[in-house]
């Protein structure tokens, strides 16, 4: 059976995250609907993460078998007919070879968490933001962000139900980007690794901005680090605010340079 790769965009507010669920609206059951009208059957896809509730992306790719070979863009066309009205969109499809995977092929995944200070009420962009009420610290911020960097157990940055067999893992970037806006100030944090924890990058943003904001200080990050323990971590920021921005493999299956 030919297999597609597929690069997504979706608004995650209205779905119980990224994985299916037989009793919630999920953004893979969406698809896999879909797909079931383009060619009638059951189907199930594999991505390359598992997003949670309220979580958005603009680079997840998953993956889907088809019996026929498809042009890859008539293919994104008949998928995104049948996702409507659903906030999914397939933004690129490919043909790939047939063992081509794409969780166990990515090489790392990066994602973009958006925090906006400003007092007025988000309109347009609400849901697409953690909104906070006051500018943030960038230096401090980013002093205490690159205490997280390399290979560290994280536990004190890790959910009580995460899944993983060990808290060890490599984080390879977290930089830090201040945006002015018109109204308020845009910080953009992204966050680079071959592969994350269940929260673990809700958990750097809700512990950095408590930095940003002066309650804590980078040293106190160190701490929290160095103790193991998942009481020792910040608040747990909204995951509204949370992008999955990329997937990266050997080679781009679509090809966008």
């Amino acid at each position: 059976m030919p297999r597609f790769a597929l690069l997504i965009e979706y608004h995650g507010v209205p779905f119980s995250g990224w994985q299916r669920q037989p009793d919630r609206p999920s953004v893979q059951g969406a698809i896999e609907a879909a797909l079931a009208k383009v060619e009638p059957r059951e189907h199930m896809i594999a991505a390359a993460g598992r997003t949670d509730a309220g979580v958005h992306a603009i680079g997840q790719v998953a993956h889907c078998d088809l019996e026929r070979d498809w042009e890859p863009f008539r293919l994104s066309e008949a998928i995104n007919f049948h996702l409507k009205p659903n906030p999914i969109a397939i933004v690129a499809c490919a043909r790939v070879d047939d063992d081509w995977h794409a969780r166990f092929g990515a090489l790392e995944r990066q994602y973009l968490f958006r925090v906006i200070a400003r007092r007025p009420p988000l309109t347009f962009e609400a849901g697409q933001y953690w909104q906070v009420k006051k500018e943030l610290d960038l230096a401090a911020m980013q002093n205490a962000a690159d205490r997280l960097l390399g290979k560290h157990d994280f536990t004190t940055f890790r959910s009580t139900i995460c899944q993983a067999k060990s808290p060890m893992k490599t984080l390879d970037a977290l930089w830090i980007e201040e945006v002015p806006r018109t109204f308020g100030t845009e910080y953009q944090f992204h966050v680079r690794a071959r592969s994350f924890l269940h929260n673990q990058v809700r958990s750097f943003v809700g512990t950095l901005e408590r930095v940003g904001a002066g309650s804590w200080t980078p040293d106190d990050v160190s701490a929290a680090l160095a103790a193991k323990d998942r009481a020792a971590c910040g608040p747990v920021s909204p995951p509204h605010g949370l992008y999955l921005a990329a997937v990266r493999y050997p080679e781009d299956p679509f090809n966008l340079g």
